[in-house]
């Protein structure tokens, strides 16, 4: 029996692509089998240097628990990592951030020893790599990968190093898809790539907004775009927010930083004022809109008053949630090269009275919908405690009591923390 197991480490980028080889391994008649696995694949991870680490951990764990199978290595850490990978860990089959469309081949007739199609370079940093996703784990919700790649190069980033330049997905194949999802009955599509408010930025005639209009025509009952950034959020956008009930009222946008001196430092492509008035033109257009956001502490520099910026900016644009992470130095980016860097227990500091932030901002987020009437799409059911757990449209989880499993379906329902 030919089969299969998979772990995705990291962002949802990752997780579609695993996906998209777990159709394609389908197709040749593979099963997945978490005990005795004839293949083995991991989507590694390289954000930061804790991802690094965990990147390594789980291929030398896949080795050794699963002896027998063919180990396959992908993803941002073997992009950078493969020579090490091939040398050290001795995985069976590697590769980066392209060239997955070859792997089932490969899979099909490996023979032994260790191949190693990691591109650095042409195909890499030129073209978009169409993969596809015919089936998805979860059963309600599909991610819809639209581009890969990104033009930014924070000073602190890694990722354009591991991604190659930005380079969009064809618009007629990702129409294509999501046309499929919602005729095989996902009611919910994440938007999802690398730098995902980019996309068309290498197209003719294509802008990031025509392609979710022409995605919210296709019907389906509710699109998210995982993250964007807000100096990529333009009018049309802000239009369709206003107009379109099947855009979700809920938009992740990374800050990283309330400081400006700590922006320019960071090479982020917009201020304070521009940044806080992109959110206040969505909250106009969507009142009950909910706004998440990644921040970074202990930048190199980063002062306690720079610091003290970034809490009470953060405040000023009435985030509802908070992601924060301290910085990772990494190696061969420009931060990792700036001076006074920040000692560890002051970013733990920091991160802590960021997350003790979060907590209160989305307590009270949470507090106005209370006794209201929400709609939720459900997601899975606790047959335990006979609940039917689902998100709203702006991201409130819903716990809705009930003995009948109602996976798939829309309930409307009285908010209840």
């Amino acid at each position: 029996m030919k089969s299969y197991v998979t772990i995705s480490l990291g962002c949802k980028v990752n997780s579609y692509e695993v996906s998209a080889l777990v159709s394609r391994l389908k197709e040749r008649g593979y099963v997945e089998d978490k005990i005795n696995p004839t293949v083995a694949i991991i989507n590694t991870c390289s954000v930061t240097a804790t991802a690094d680490q965990k990147s390594r951990q789980h291929i030398r764990k896949l080795i050794n628990t699963y002896k027998d199978a063919i180990i396959v290595v992908m993803g941002c850490y073997s992009q950078g990592q493969h020579k090490f990978i091939a040398e050290e860990i001795k995985a069976n089959i590697i590769t980066g951030t392209s060239n997955r469309d070859k792997l089932v081949d490969l899979i099909e007739n490996y023979k032994g020893g260790v191949i190693d199609i990691t591109d650095e370079k042409s195909r890499l940093f030129n073209l978009y790599e169409e993969l596809g996703v015919t089936n998805h784990s979860e059963n309600v919700r599909a991610y819809l990968k639209i581009q890969d790649g990104c033009d930014n190069f924070c000073s602190y980033c890694l990722i354009p190093y591991r991604r190659g330049k930005a380079r969009s997905r064809n618009h007629l194949d990702v129409i294509k898809e999501a046309t499929s999802l919602v005729k095989f009955g996902y009611k919910e599509i994440v938007l999802t790539g690398i730098h995902v408010g980019g996309y068309g930025k290498d197209l003719t005639n294509e802008t990031f907004s025509n392609l979710v209009k022409d995605l919210l025509d296709t019907n389906v009952y509710r699109l998210r775009i995982s993250s964007i950034e807000a100096s990529e959020i333009d009018d049309e956008l802000i239009k369709l927010i206003n107009e379109k009930e099947n855009l979700a009222n809920h938009f992740h946008i990374p800050l990283q930083s309330g400081s400006d001196t700590v922006l320019k430092r960071m090479n982020r492509k917009y201020n304070k004022e521009e940044f806080l008035k992109t959110l206040t033109k969505i909250r106009e257009a969507c009142p009950n809109v909910a706004f998440t956001t990644d921040v970074i502490v202990g930048f190199p520099g980063e002062s306690d008053e720079e610091f003290m910026e970034t809490y009470n900016f953060i405040k000023e644009c009435g985030f509802n949630m908070l992601h924060v992470f301290p910085f990772s130095s990494r190696e061969g980016t420009a931060a990792s090269r700036l001076p006074n860097h920040i000692d560890p227990k002051i970013k733990k500091e920091r991160v802590n009275k960021l997350l003790d932030l979060s907590n209160r901002l989305w307590e009270e987020y949470e507090n106005r919908f209370i006794n209201k009437e929400v709609e939720v799409l459900v997601e899975q059911y606790d047959e335990i405690n006979h609940l039917n757990i689902g998100h709203t449209s702006n991201y409130l989880e819903v716990k809705i009591p009930s003995r009948e499993n109602k996976v798939g379906q829309i309930v409307k329902t009285i908010y209840k923390k």
